[in-house]
């Protein structure tokens, strides 16, 4: 008979990112208690509950509204990750296919309504693609350092997008870029009726549907097998016959066109978004690290921790009637970011414990 510990041991990956999760919200809580000792209990209880009962149904479409982005952003940076490419361009690849999307929303009027919003999306995936090629390529036949060469890429496509926003699509009257028309806006295909007040689209749908093509991709085709064995063992691969060169390059690829992607159902949203010309980079592609780590790679598993970052965003927005300011729900999110980033090390704990427990119970 199989023990329990050694059943749980099949679920270590999920136990580390619980045990990450809480961790991080045993901190935030300090972090409230210490900033407003009178009120922190409550905040806590309000980030817990989602914004339930003061959001209602409004705030579960706002959480589904703030998953979608970074759950295509964790789900580029985890395809990464699966082909043992480290991906940490995310901001960059945002930013290029944002632009590439609001662009070609406001230039290219004269597509059919139907396309309006369709194919600035298309471009945003390719533009996220090719921008993810450049690092790519140089990693697979000159072996530069991806980590290096995407964050370098990341600074550049900022700077890229800032000057081309002022050439090409600036509004210099509100210093952004000009509004998205409402024909190339997102739909929200009764959305809006289901949730109603709230600001989730299409977006979410796409979002969802992405993370299930990527999780067939990887888990029942050749091409998703060569990725990960690439991933574990690139040297087998390579004498196995397997071109890892090919792979490589056509994972960070895949990766910053979903990462691209992100940008434009960001931007697109009927929420009035705007690039803006500063020199900062896009805080969503580096959230995308998160949801991956705290999905430890999963396709199906992003979705669930891209919901649960939305979830106490959205949460906490309604911490303010306590007193908090807005900032404190972005440390909250960056403490468990930061305990994301050791869910490896966390699982490596569970499972010697669970593996203890296990022998423990055959000599009984």
């Amino acid at each position: 008979m199989i023990g329990k510990s050694f059943q749980l041991r099949n679920y270590s990956k999920l136990l580390a990112s619980v045990v990450a999760v809480i961790l991080g919200m045993l901190v935030g809580l300090i972090v409230l208690m210490v900033t407003h000792p009178e009120s922190g209990w409550d905040g806590f209880v309000t980030l817990l509950l989602g914004s339930q009962p003061y959001g209602g149904i409004k705030a579960v479409g706002n959480i589904l509204y703030y998953a979608t982005p970074i759950m295509l952003t964790g789900l580029g940076v985890a395809f990464s990750f699966q082909a043992g490419v480290f991906n940490i361009g995310g901001p960059g690849q945002f930013i290029i296919g944002a632009f590439a999307a609001v662009y070609t929303a406001i230039k290219w009027t004269f597509l059919p309504d139907f396309l309006r919003w369709i194919v600035p999306c298309l471009c945003a995936l390719l533009a996220g693609a090719l921008w993810a090629f450049i690092p790519g390529l140089i990693k697979a036949y000159f072996n530069v350092n991806v980590v290096i060469s995407t964050i370098m890429m990341n600074y550049i496509g900022m700077y890229v997008v800032n000057y081309l926003t002022r050439l090409l699509i600036f509004d210099s009257t509100k210093g952004q870029s000009q509004s998205i028309p409402g024909a190339a806006q997102l739909p929200k295909i009764g959305l809006d009726k289901l949730f109603p007040g709230s600001s989730v689209h299409i977006g979410f749908v796409i979002a969802v549907f992405v993370a299930v093509v990527v999780h067939f991709l990887l888990n029942s085709t050749v091409f998703g097998y060569e990725i990960k064995a690439c991933g574990m063992n690139p040297d087998a691969c390579k004498y196995a016959g397997v071109k890892e060169k090919r792979n490589t390059i056509s994972a960070i690829m895949i990766s910053g066109g979903i990462i691209g992607l992100a940008g434009a159902l960001l931007y697109l949203a009927a929420t009035g978004k705007h690039i803006i010309v500063v020199d900062k980079l896009a805080v969503e592609g580096f959230n995308g690290i998160a949801v991956a780590l705290l999905a430890s790679s999963s396709p199906l598993g992003v979705i669930i921790s891209a919901i649960f970052v939305g979830y106490i965003t959205v949460g906490g927005q309604y911490m303010q009637r306590f007193g908090f300011v807005p900032e404190i729900v972005d440390i909250i999110i960056a403490v468990i970011i930061y305990f994301a980033a050791f869910v490896f090390l966390i699982q490596g704990y569970i499972e010697k414990f669970l593996l203890n427990l296990e022998r423990k119970e055959a000599k009984e």
